[in-house]
């Protein structure tokens, strides 16, 4: 096993391993790199959606995403992403074709238990383009004043699905409008116990106990310090990658910028934690 980080604050590569038959101490090594650099990429693999599922299981629990329309039509727990971007007409689904390119953001923070983790396989990658990029929330948090920490320090956001422009699409009519869910906005990381910025422009309503002109400028001031320069990393797909990014502690987006006519096709986990009581199995 080599394990190489890719940029200052954020990225690691693993080489030289198998996710399909990594023992105990080989998966603890690659997860305690994956702590500590936020987003874990292995290449070269070769797997079976079972075999995408077991691996993803080894991190927590794997649960469907609320977008049942882009579900998998046998394995629930699979996303497909990049699948069906032309409608019957011809026409290009921009809700698909973008889909992730919106901004940048933290997956499920609108979920009362938000995803611990999302995880990617890539099946086709187009010839140019296609990029999904990461920043940290980390860095962020360091870069942001002391006067802001100290304001926002314990207070909560209120997040939802399509957050104040309720971009709701992707989702059936009977999953929209759910009541928003509520979490810290400098968040400390559970395994890490380092302090994040956790936050997504797209998805917050307002900043609990704020009024609502100072909810705005605190929503505009997190939006302008949540991408730090020294702190992001700028991933150029490969068939067979699998990548895992932690959504405690980072946002990401995709590029939104490969050729339509072109596949750009990933298999999507969207994993939780461990109940506090459950001991890991991996």
């Amino acid at each position: 096993m080599q394990i190489r980080p890719l940029c200052p604050q954020i990225g690691v590569e693993v080489s030289g391993i198998d996710v399909r038959t990594l023992d105990a101490a080989g998966f603890a090594a690659l997860y305690r790199a994956w702590l500590e650099r936020n987003v874990l990429v292995v290449s070269g693999q070769d797997l079976t959606i079972d075999q995408f599922l077991a691996y993803s299981r080894r991190f927590g629990i794997v649960s469907p995403h609320p977008s049942k329309s882009t579900r998998h039509p046998d394995v629930r727990e699979i996303t497909l992403l990049g699948i069906n971007k032309f409608r019957p007409d011809g026409t290009l689904d921009q809700a698909i074709y973008r889909r992730g390119a919106e901004g940048w953001h933290t997956d499920g923070a609108y979920d009362d238990v938000p995803f611990k983790a999302t995880q990617l396989y890539a099946l086709a990658i187009p010839d140019t383009g296609g990029d999904t990029v990461f920043a940290s929330g980390y860095a962020a948090y360091d870069a942001m004043p002391e006067r802001l920490k100290l304001r926002l320090d314990g207070v909560p956001g209120a997040f939802a699905y399509g957050g104040r422009r309720k971009a709701q699409a992707l989702l059936n009519p009977e999953d929209r409008d759910r009541p928003p869910a509520f979490h810290p906005i400098i968040r400390t990381h559970e395994e890490t116990g380092r302090k994040s910025l956790y936050f997504d422009p797209g998805k917050i309503l307002y900043i609990q106990g704020a009024a609502p002109a100072e909810s705005e400028a605190l929503i505009e001031e997190l939006t302008a310090l949540m991408i730090q320069p020294n702190g992001q990393y700028r991933h150029k797909w490969r068939v067979g990658d699998v990548v895992i990014w932690d959504n405690r502690c980072s946002y990401h987006k995709a590029a939104g910028d490969y050729p339509p006519e072109q596949d750009r096709i990933h298999w999507r986990t969207s994993i939780k934690g461990w109940p506090a009581d459950a001991a890991p199995v991996r």
